[in-house]
């Protein structure tokens, strides 16, 4: 197997195809039931599954080659790996892919005059019991689409509403997601039954000697 040198690599690694579309949706089903309560998943669901893929980018490139810890005022670039900086998206089936987290009416429309692509992108597109796909999103793509779309790059939420972000638009992903510098992991959605104990490693952690 060749030295992987970037998360692009990953996409044209058969070992790591093999790999993501057969570990990424029991990963992301184990994420679910410690971010539920009472048959309700959290928010908190969007940051385990962060550290899923966060996980999977130390196991590949190493502890050493991947840092997640930034300024804590830069909001899209969530992971550097061998230095370059990259921001993890999830959505579940059609759900609009949030730009930025802020509910302040004036900072949304300020991010929104002011934004410009940052960094690549990678994608998780969770759609159980269907076919979804983890993308990697290059900055160059993004940039052509933002030049394209211009402030219709991003949407705005409705004034008076309490949305929690600024989203990618429709025709922006739509355009993001089919660009030909766009890489593209077709994956399995299967949501098998796990028995997963939520507290056992706590509790095997209390019942040590340390």
């Amino acid at each position: 197997m060749a030295k992987l040198r970037d998360i692009a690599d990953l996409f044209s690694d058969k070992e790591a195809v093999a790999e993501i579309q057969r570990k990424l949706p029991k990963m992301f089903l184990i994420a679910e039931i410690e971010s539920s309560r009472a048959g309700k998943m959290g928010m908190e669901v969007g940051t385990a599954r962060e550290r899923v893929i966060i996980s999977y980018f130390i196991y590949k490139f190493g502890r050493d080659n991947v840092k997640i810890d930034l300024p804590p005022n830069e909001h899209e670039i969530d992971v550097l790996v061998n230095n370059k900086p990259y921001s993890i998206k999830t959505i579940t089936g059609n759900g609009g892919v949030k730009a930025v987290w802020t509910v302040d009416r004036e900072r949304v429309l300020e991010f929104i005059r002011k934004y410009k692509p940052k960094c690549d992108i990678v994608l998780v597109n969770i759609r159980w019991n269907g076919a979804g796909s983890l993308f990697l999103i290059p900055l160059g793509a993004q940039r052509e689409i933002h030049q394209k779309l211009g402030e219709a790059y991003l949407k705005a939420p409705k004034p008076g509403t309490n949305p929690r972000g600024v989203e990618f638009s429709k025709d922006a992903m739509l355009d993001l997601l089919i660009h030909p510098k766009t890489l593209k992991i077709t994956i399995p959605w299967k949501k098998e039954k796990i028995l997963h104990d939520v507290f056992g490693r706590w509790v095997d952690a209390w019942a040590t000697k340390d």
